[in-house]
């Protein structure tokens, strides 16, 4: 679409609120009573209230030439009181009253009684002067008068909550921006014909898809089509307000509305995808994805101000995407060196109301505002209110009055708009915008529409809402509704609406013939940030490994950097032993441990440039107290973080909320945005990404096969077997290597520092990204074995997805082969040396995915006199690597020219729970397995 058919939007007027009066802000009891909680009890002493009403009251008297005996100021002063009350509780419950419903459905709702003149004892007053000091633009008016402009200002087409929020600058904000005097909506005539043209474009598009395309999904915008115009005006009044980049994460309903007259994706390529030319194997890879989950990214000009927009895609898991979003943001902002005033990167949520009050990861999206590490400077939501979910009624999927009460939680503003008020829609979206870039705070809209067809155009509605869709249809569409409205105030004529109705479907229809000679010929995988890398080329079985070792200089300016206190910091004087330790470590050359070799590998992808982000529950210490990258100084409480001490890059280390799900998919999102962070999202405990399973099977497995969309992250899952229960044992490495297929993930379980050290390198250095699954260690931290030389790091050093075994077992004298993975490895060295076993070598699979099956069969084949194979594992037998392996080890047996040779199995019996919490039992079944692996029950 060009851009004579978006550049539409209007231009609005900005009326500022009145300042107070000199009576205002000084009277206790006038900002007592504006701004207490609305039970007004307790508040202020009724004496000292009165009193002081008494002497502002005779002052305004006084100044307007007013009666001003002691009756009359007592009369008018006890009328104020009262009538400041009635502001008050408009301010906090008015929405309750407004016009929000285009249905009518909602207005079965009792009107609050505290709303009525009769409960603050007004009635019959209204023509009775009373003295407001300045409150909605008056000093004096009367009763009447006061609550007639209350009605209009909070019981009109917009309702506004407001008054849960804590800051009383916000909300002096809000209520400026709300109760100006006049008209607070005001558009010029041309901004109408634009609203409107908006409005149609949206219309008409769904009406010429459900024409062209009979019976496809599309999950349509029909009846919330406000919605168009009032995005154009985020970009628009966000572009002028600072903002340079818009990411968008959505719902199915209107995505294709809002990719098309919003994000002015092509019609062509919509309609080409539609006739079923999405991206394929053969064209440009990918499994490829409905329509209705795909993104897009553009730029739009408003004014001279360009403004680069992406929807993020999302699978049907809908709420999924907005932590991805507000990673994407974050990183965003980062790139543009935004972090300290984060105006020029808006991230903007579009949500489903039965979604959006149902679902827990936009509460876990929500608690990420304002947190360090995670905010993005505030989020705009936009809730389609269709006033159902899928076939669920707003009465049996919430107890709360509206959808967004859960974002009362993080005292954000919330704009209720009916959706048949174009410009009351567009208003809330320039208000949010304003909001957001003055405090940097989230804002929510929660337009109230209807859905016109089923949850999809193929269902029935009248199964199960019969009355409702009876009303739907016979009520008429936005775009009539604000027609006769422009008519009647003499904005357009007759005809006009048909007339931008008629070019608007030509050139619809000229896109669908150009859609029927159009090729996608080319993905957008690797552009942007992303140019420069590119997918493998080679297939999911090579090595594709890379040097990744690190000079001798360099290891050691490390190694100061962690072993040097400041004379500023005052450290534990544990942690100075561990860093006692450390230096020793740098010394000798010897025992590098688990989180030395980690924060020489941080510390090296920093001093080369790089970005480096971990992100976890208690992941500045370490859960086990092993990683201590952040020291904290025990008199101030002031954190050190030796490692941002490096030039270069950046090293950023954040304790994350008690989040699993939208915490990893706010993760997922900075890697998404920027390839060129190291991005790691560390479990507490590895079980724990249970929580964010939905992050794990729709984004990190599939998105590069749906969406065609690389990803970096690592995610460091603690794992192994030390008799500490259940739910402190398994990461459940069986439900990765499940999801392993295709070349699309890296699974691996390391017992070495130093491999560990250079697999988060190889991470980093290679030109194509894969997410990585890491099984991290927990004994293994501190086991006198497992640890690693100063040349390991160096020279020709780099990862090994295969490791030997450390008592050397020539090859032609192995008879039992034990193959392995992760500590277990360990246990059956300790066991092996202390049986003096000879014949009996131990290798270790590094990397479980892609499986190293060629090298692996090289090593085979050298083992002339190998008699048995040997799985062994920690984990059940119906969880754990086994069942994966199984074929990778028989197929590599095979090549090795092992014909009929099978791998057998020890480890645990298949269990319902992953771990014993009996610590006598754990030791009985370690024992038999490990004796079961090396040939020694009999």
């Amino acid at each position: 679409m060009g851009k004579e058919q978006h550049d539409f939007i209007p231009q609005m007027t900005d009326q500022e609120g009145p300042q107070p009066g000199p009576s205002w802000g000084n009277p206790a009891w006038l900002d007592t009573v504006s701004e207490a909680g609305a039970d007004l009890t307790g508040a202020m002493d009724p004496t000292q209230m009165l009193l002081d009403a008494k002497e502002a009251v005779a002052k305004a008297a006084k100044a307007a030439g007013k009666p001003t005996d002691p009756k009359a100021i007592e009369n008018a002063a006890s009328l104020s009181i009262a009538a400041m009350t009635l502001v008050r509780l408009y301010r906090v419950r008015g929405h309750l009253a407004a016009d929000l419903d285009p249905l009518g459905l909602s207005t079965k709702r009792s009107e609050p009684q505290d709303l009525s003149l009769a409960f603050h004892g007004l009635a019959g007053k209204e023509n009775e002067e009373v003295y407001v000091g300045g409150v909605l633009g008056m000093e004096w008016t009367t009763v009447g008068a006061l609550y007639n402009r209350l009605r209009e200002v909070y019981c009109g087409k917009v309702g506004l909550e407001y008054m849960h929020i804590a800051d009383t600058e916000e909300r002096r904000f809000l209520q400026d921006k709300f109760e100006s005097p006049g008209d607070t909506i005001h558009f010029t005539d041309e901004g109408k014909k634009a609203i409107l043209a908006a409005v149609l474009r949206g219309e008409q598009y769904e009406e010429f898809l459900g024409r062209k395309y009979v019976g496809t999904k599309r999950f349509g915008l029909d009846g919330g089509e406000s919605m168009i115009p009032a995005l154009e005006a985020v970009i628009k009044h966000g572009g002028s307000a600072g903002v340079r980049e818009i990411i968008y994460g959505m719902a199915h309903r209107g995505r294709l509305n809002v990719l098309a007259n919003v994000m002015a994706k092509p019609y062509k390529v919509i309609f080409h995808e539609f006739s079923g030319g999405t991206a394929n194997p053969e064209d440009v890879g990918g499994s490829g994805d409905v329509k209705y989950h795909l993104g897009t990214s553009t730029d739009r000009e408003f004014d001279g101000i360009s403004v680069h927009m992406s929807l993020t895609p999302n699978p049907s898991h809908l709420e999924t995407v907005n932590p991805v979003v507000l990673g994407k943001a974050r990183a965003q902002q980062a790139i543009r060196d935004d972090l300290d005033n984060k105006k020029q990167v808006l991230p903007v949520l579009i949500h489903g109301d039965a979604a959006f009050a149902g679902q827990g990861v936009v509460w876990e999206s929500l608690s990420l505002s304002g947190v360090p590490g995670y905010d993005t400077g505030g989020c705009i939501h936009f809730i389609i209110n269709n006033q159902i979910g899928f076939t669920t009624s707003p009465k049996f999927s919430r107890g709360s009055p509206y959808p967004s009460d859960v974002a009362k939680g993080v005292m954000a503003p919330i704009l209720h708009v009916n959706g048949d008020d174009p410009e009351a829609v567009t208003f809330a979206c320039k208000l949010a915008v304003e909001y957001r870039q003055t405090f940097h705070r989230d804002v929510v809209i929660d337009m109230w529409c209807y859905r016109r067809f089923g949850h999809n155009e193929g269902d029935e509605p009248k199964f199960t809402q019969p009355l409702m869709y009876e009303m739907i249809g016979k009520h008429p569409k936005v775009s009539r509704v604000y027609e006769q409205r422009l008519i009647a105030e003499g904005v357009i004529e007759e005809g006009h609406r048909d007339q931008v109705t008629a070019e608007f479907v030509a050139m619809l229809e000229e896109e669908f013939e150009a859609a029927k000679s159009y090729s996608a010929n080319q993905a957008d995988w690797f552009g942007g940030r992303w140019s420069g890398f590119n997918k493998p080329a080679d297939d999911e079985t090579a090595r594709r490994n890379i040097e990744t070792a690190i000079e001798p200089k360099m290891f050691d300016r490390i190694g100061t950097v962690l072993t040097t206190v400041p004379d500023s910091v005052d450290i534990h004087k544990t942690l100075g032993r561990v860093l006692k330790a450390k230096a020793d470590m740098f010394e000798t050359g010897e025992g590098f441990d688990w989180a030395t070799a980690e924060a020489l590998a941080f510390g090296s992808l920093v001093m080369e440039g790089y970005g480096v982000r971990l992100s976890g529950q208690d992941s500045g210490r370490g859960t086990f107290s092993q990683r201590h990258a952040v020291w904290v100084d025990q008199k101030t409480e002031e954190k050190y973080i030796p490692l941002t001490t490096l030039p270069h890059g950046k090293f950023e280390v954040y304790d994350s909320t008690l989040s699993e799900y939208g915490v990893l998919g706010f993760e997922y999102g900075f890697a998404m945005a920027d390839p060129k962070s190291l991005v790691l999202w560390e479990a507490q405990f590895g079980d724990f990404a249970n929580g964010a399973q939905i992050m794990i099977d729709q984004y990190i497995a599939a998105a590069e096969a749906k969406w065609l969309r690389a990803n970096g992250l690592v995610m460091l899952l603690p794992h192994g077997y030390e008799g500490q229960g259940p739910e402190h044992s398994s990461a459940r490495l069986e439900r990765f290597l499940q999801l392993c297929a295709n070349d699309n993930i890296q699974v691996c379980n390391i017992t070495t520092p130093a491999n560990y050290f250079h697999v988060l390198r190889r991470q980093m250095l290679r030109n194509f990204r894969k997410p990585l699954v890491i099984m991290t260690p927990k004994s293994l931290l501190r086991h006198p074995l497992a640890k690693s030389t100063r040349e390991e790091f160096l020279g020709d050093s780099q990862f090994k997805r295969i490791l030997s075994d450390i008592t050397e077992v020539a090859d032609d004298k192995v008879k039992r082969l034990v193959l392995c993975s992760g500590k277990v490895y360990y246990d059956l060295h300790e066991k092996r040396e202390e049986e003096g076993l000879k014949d009996v070598s131990i290798v270790r699979i590094e990397q479980l995915y892609p499986f190293p099956g060629d090298p692996l069969a090289l090593r085979l084949s050298r083992m002339t006199n190998l008699e048995t194979v040997v799985w062994c594992q920690e984990e059940p037998k119906n969880n754990g690597s086994w069942f994966f392996v199984q074929n990778q080890i028989e197929d590599a047996l095979t090549a090795a020219g092992h014909d009929g040779k099978r791998p057998i199995y020890a480890g645990r019996d298949a269990a319902a729970s992953p771990a014993t919490g009996l610590a006598k039992r754990h030791a009985e079944q370690q024992a038999k397995l490990v004796a079961d692996a090396l040939g020694l029950t009999k």
